[in-house]
């Protein structure tokens, strides 16, 4: 590890670990960075993509999206005023975003709880408890998404949360016979000794059954106990962006781990409802549901749950692209 942005080397490692807390499809954590004296690169990890459940990458930026919202808080905390370059472009070949130092900063107590919130944060696919999440919750995570720059739907008609749940199951259903999606599932779940990816069996939730009322992937997890059903009535959300394409999927992603963190700190657990997004035809659908000019990027439930365990991380070792000393190592050799 080298030093940059004025920051030492266990600085640096330091954001990057909080950095790769981030949420991610199947926790595949698809990023990779590059430190540079005057910068730090995040870039898409090519061996993390999942061809079938995610054939646009679409989902792939919201994670590393969600990553570099966790490396802003990072710097934030030590004292740095993050610039961000999204897509640089020839600036930083394949780089999805590129991060130098603005000068001074001084946190402020709402970005240190969030940061606080990082380590805490998890996706939860227990059952939720039965309980009603107030307004003055609901206000703050609408207000989070704002403050990146995106749009969080809140589903509370009746009319709304039918015509989702039925988006939900038709992808479902079209997943679960792509087999494809299921391969790369199955590659992410179950008993892995030593894994450092994927979602383990104590973080998978339980078993989903016929008397759902909402579909969930099987992640295999264990066979749930006598009357404990999933609740019957999540807040169930659509995170949107306002335009289409890798720019906007990056912002969203910012959005949802701002909304994610926010949950946290306000006591609430969160999961996704991801499939209505995945599957173009039904996302086009749900797009058109929401009025045609918001694009639909997840979709959270959110409540009430008992604490679950952190999932496995990679180390920053391996997702470290060549830095500077790397380069001028190779230069002094070649």
């Amino acid at each position: 590890m080298v030093a940059a942005l004025g920051l030492g080397p266990e600085q640096i490692e330091s954001a990057l670990t909080t950095a790769s807390l981030a949420p991610s499809v199947h926790n595949t954590q698809p990023w990779r960075f590059r430190v540079r004296r005057d910068r730090i690169e995040l870039h898409p990890d090519p061996s993390r993509k999942l061809a079938a459940t995610d054939p646009e990458d679409r989902e792939l930026r919201l994670s590393c999206g969600a990553a570099l919202f966790n490396l802003r808080l990072a710097l934030q905390s030590m004292g740095v005023r993050p610039l961000v370059s999204m897509l640089p472009g020839h600036d930083s070949p394949g780089a999805f975003a590129v991060v130098r130092r603005n000068g001074a900063f001084k946190i402020d107590d709402e970005s240190r709880a969030l940061l606080a919130a990082v380590p805490r944060r998890r996706t939860n696919r227990k059952p939720f408890l039965e309980g009603t999440i107030d307004p003055r919750q609901r206000h703050a995570l609408v207000r989070a998404a704002e403050l990146e720059r995106s749009w969080l739907h809140l589903v509370t008609t009746p009319e709304n949360r039918a015509q989702l749940k039925r988006f939900v199951q038709q992808a479902h259903q079209i997943q679960l016979g792509d087999e494809g999606v299921q391969a790369e599932l199955a590659a992410f779940t179950g008993h892995r000794p030593g894994a450092t990816d994927g979602v383990p069996p104590a973080s998978a939730g339980v078993r989903p059954e016929m008397q759902d009322e909402w579909v969930f992937r099987d992640f295999q997890g264990p066979e749930r106990h006598p009357g404990k059903d999933y609740e019957s009535d999540p807040l169930v959300m659509v995170l949107c962006s306002y335009y289409d394409g890798p720019l906007g999927d990056l912002q969203a992603g910012q959005a949802m781990q701002r909304v994610l963190l926010t949950a946290t700190t306000h006591g609430l657990s969160a999961s996704f409802l991801s499939q209505p997004v995945e599957v173009k035809r039904v996302r086009d659908d749900l797009r058109r549901a929401l009025g045609g000019l918001l694009v639909p990027q997840t979709v959270l439930r959110m409540g009430f749950s008992t604490p679950v365990p952190a999932t496995p991380r990679r180390p920053v070792a391996e997702l470290l692209l060549d830095s500077d000393e790397h380069a001028s190592r190779q230069g002094a050799g070649s």
